[in-house]
Order: C-alpha cells, then structure tokens, then sequence
C-alpha cells in the first residue's frame, strides 16, 4: 500500500501583537503618574529622545525655513497641545509624584516575586487595577468576566484563583470583597503567622463574629452575642478587642498620599452651548527625536545600536501619541452622552456601557476599559474618573432611564439628610427613590449602598450612639 504526500494550501487568521502594538497598548492602561516615570526612564537611558523644552536656543528662523525638518520632527500631539508653563508649582515632574509608592505598585512588587504564570500575573495585575482606595475589590468577578475578551478564553475559575493569589499578600486583607471577608483575611493571616500570641479559641470566636455578627457586634448588645456564639465572657471580651485591633481598611497607608496628587488627563469646558473635552496641557509630554544624532546618522553609517536606539524613540513617540489620541477620542465620545451630567451633576449622569463607546468609535470594549481605568476628567463638578461615567439603565416610572451612578447620587443625599436617631432602612430608601420616579427593590437598594460605602442602618445607628464616625471620615 503506497502513502501519497500531497501539498495543501490552508487560510486563517491571527493577531500578532508586535512590540509596538504591545507597547501602545501598555502605556494605554497607565495612569498619568505612571507615564511621567516611564518618560523618565526612556529620557535617561535613550539619548535620541529629549524633552522639546529643554533644546530651545535653536534660531527660530532657521527651523521655519526647513519644512522637511518640520515634517521629521516627532512631536506628542503636535503644536496644538503644547503649552510654556514656568510656574514651578505646575511642573508635572514634581518629585512627590515619583517617590510615592502605591499600593497598586507594593502589590506588583510581591506578584513579580512569585512564581506564578504569565497568564495568572496578567489576572493578578487585571484585579489589582480593579482594587478601590480602600484595597477592596468592589467589582464582582463575573462583572470582570464579562468584559474580557472572549478569544482569551478565561474562566471564573482562574479568577478565583487569580484572588486567591493577591488575598495571600501584604497587607493583610487586601483585595476583600466585603468588611467581613476583609476581617476574615486578617484573622487566617493571624492563623498562619509563626508563634502567633493570640489563643486558637480567641481567633475563631473572632472569626465567628466577623463572618457573621458584625451587625450584632456594632449594636454594642454583647449578651446578645455572646449568647449567639455559646462562649463566655472572657473569651467574648477577648475576640472583641481582637477585632478591633485589625484594620477595615487595608490600603490605608496609601490612600492619603494618592488622593492629594491626581493630576486630570482631560478638561472639559463649556464652548458655544456645549462641553467639549481637551487635553490637559500639564500631562501632554513635549517629546521630539535628538535632532544633532539623528543628522549625524543621516551623514554617516551608523552602528546598529544607535539606528535601534533611534527605531526605538520614534515607537516610543508614537505609542505616546496614540495614547493621547485615543484617550481624548473616548472622553469626547462620552462627553457627547453625558451633556446632562455637566449642567447638573451625578442625579443627571445617564445609562452608558463600555461596548456603547466601543462601537460609536470602532474600538475594543477592552481598549476603551484602558482608556478610561486612572484616566481622570476635570468638570465643574470636581475631578472624576472616566470609568464611572460607565453604568447600566434603570427604568423610572415615567418610561425613561437613568444611571446607576445617577441613583447612587441620590441614596447619598437621602442618607445624608436621614435623622443619626431614625436612620433610613433600605425599604425606606427604596420608598424615597419611588417617590423621585425610581422604583427599584430593596436589593438593589443595598447592592448600591454598598457600592457607595454607606454601611446598613443598624450600623448607622449604633454609630450614632456611640458617637463614633463612619469608615473613611
């Protein structure tokens, strides 16, 4: 029997992501802060590449007479966006910016130290930008599931696992998804530690309570818990004062030193009866290629260092440009949407999704998750983060939608108005909102409660009583 060989022909298709793909891509999801160090890093070690500003004694004339040198000249969004500031205190490269870890830069640090798999660091890294200023991960995992790609193919199991991972690191209770699951974090941490101090029987009594007493806890009845958790006073005492001594809000040490520098990626300005967005002039670097290298390589052969050096601060410029580009191409979009919002404030926010963007400008729903994640708006109603234009529709009495974002405004105001005696239950609220067109069910009320970071009414109360402030005051 003779075997045939035969030559087939076979057509797919396959995405390459090339190093400058990668790269744009990259500087994309980074945060103003976070763009000022990788500049400085490519300033230093790339001599091609150098700040506009700094090489100003050129002869004006003399660049205006060579158009061609005008047209090689690579620039970050052109002239357009360029802006001399000499006030020293508007200088985007002020060191406080750059020697202020983060916690998202402390976790990094200790995922590169594992050994884990490039496919589970990129997960790691995904839930660490989804981390809120207190370390808590606000976004429920099937939420983050939804918006990855589908061709990555991810589960939610990786997920899990993924959680797992960044829950084991400092500090201890980070990336909880509640106070309880953040308490509980720190008492197994408390479990695992080397010669712990603390009695087996205390941590669990602990443990009992912070999965699930907490309410009864903070309504200060101790007799009623310490019948509900059939131990006695001693060890009641014990947990207790256990409890308090861990921290409910795990990113603390960093929250303070972030919140005072948030420089805004775009302005937006009421032009002609209608918002426009522009480019902040302080986080648009002025780049351009070392113009005496580059001729000295046009004269001579240059070595292949020094063309890649080159190769490589051209990418550099451009990937910055595209940045830039896309991000204003996406503020604009969702000023367009949000008009409302910049008249009247977040009870005027509408319904908006990432894919509704996404296919407005012909992009990815990721590349617009990038675009908008530490990409921060100046409005007349203060500074705020793009990605919380983004949220889905809720139907009010009268045929029309609102925002979730929109709703969350107004249980903030309902709360804030509330009697510290009578605090409101979420029924209450629910009432209230019906009352404003809204008519959502009790659920619902405390999923967005939550999301607000008001705690429940009984907690409310017994605050108030004990005249101790709420978490973040």
């Amino acid at each position: 029997m003779q075997s045939r060989q035969s030559l087939e022909l076979r057509q797919h298709q396959q995405l390459a992501l090339t190093p400058q793909l990668q790269q744009s891509i990259r500087f994309l999801q980074l945060s103003a802060q976070e763009i000022e160090l990788e500049l400085a890093e490519a300033l230093l070690e790339n001599p091609m590449l150098e700040h506009e500003e700094e090489y100003d004694t050129v002869a004006a004339d003399t660049v205006a007479d060579d158009s061609q040198a005008q047209e090689e000249r690579w620039t970050v969004l052109g002239a357009a966006n360029r802006a001399s500031n000499n006030n020293a205190d508007d200088d985007p490269m002020r060191p406080e910016t750059a020697l202020a870890e983060t916690l998202q830069g402390h976790l990094l640090q200790q995922l590169h130290m594992t050994r884990a798999q490039p496919r589970d660091c990129a997960l790691v890294s995904l839930l660490i930008d989804e981390l809120d200023a207190n370390g808590y991960l606000p976004t429920p995992l099937d939420d983050i599931l939804e918006y990855l790609p589908a061709e990555l193919a991810v589960d939610i199991d990786e997920l899990r696992a993924a959680l797992r991972l960044l829950q084991s690191f400092d500090p201890p209770g980070v990336a909880a998804l509640s106070l309880s699951d953040c308490l509980c974090l720190q008492l197994r941490h408390l479990q695992r530690a080397d010669g712990a101090a603390v009695a087996p029987e205390i941590i669990a009594c602990a443990m009992h309570i912070a999965r699930d007493h907490l309410a009864v806890l903070a309504s200060g009845n101790l007799a009623r818990l310490r019948d509900a958790l059939a131990c006695d006073q001693t060890t009641l005492r014990a947990a207790h004062t256990l409890l308090l001594q861990l921290e409910p809000r795990p990113a603390r040490n960093w929250a303070t030193s972030l919140a005072d520098y948030v420089t805004p990626d775009v302005i937006v300005r009421k032009v002609k009866h209608r918002w426009q967005a522009s480019l902040n002039p302080a986080v648009v670097p002025k780049l351009r290629i070392n113009s005496v290298y580059e001729s000295l390589l046009d004269q001579a052969a240059a070595a292949p260092a020094m063309q890649n050096q080159l190769q490589q601060a051209q990418g550099l410029i451009k990937s910055m440009n595209q940045r830039f580009v896309t991000i204003l191409r996406v503020t604009q979009a969702i000023v367009d949407r949000q008009q409302e919002y910049f008249e009247k404030g977040l009870s005027a926010m509408r319904p908006l999704l990432l894919r509704d963007i996404a296919q407005e400008l012909a992009l990815h729903e990721s590349t617009v998750s990038r675009a908008t994640r530490q990409k921060y708006l100046q409005s007349p109603w203060g500074v705020i983060e793009l990605k919380r234009f983004f949220g889905g529709a809720l139907l009010t009495d009268d045929g029309e939608s609102t925002s979730a974002t929109a709703v969350r405004s107004l249980i903030i105001k309902l709360v804030g108005e509330e009697s510290s005696k009578k605090p409101l239950s979420d029924s209450q609220i629910a009432l209230r909102l019906a009352e404003h067109g809204v008519v959502i069910a009790r659920r619902t009320v405390a999923k967005y409660r939550e999301a607000a970071g008001i705690e429940p009414a009984i907690l409310r109360k017994a605050r108030a009583a004990l005249g101790t402030p709420p978490p973040g005051v």
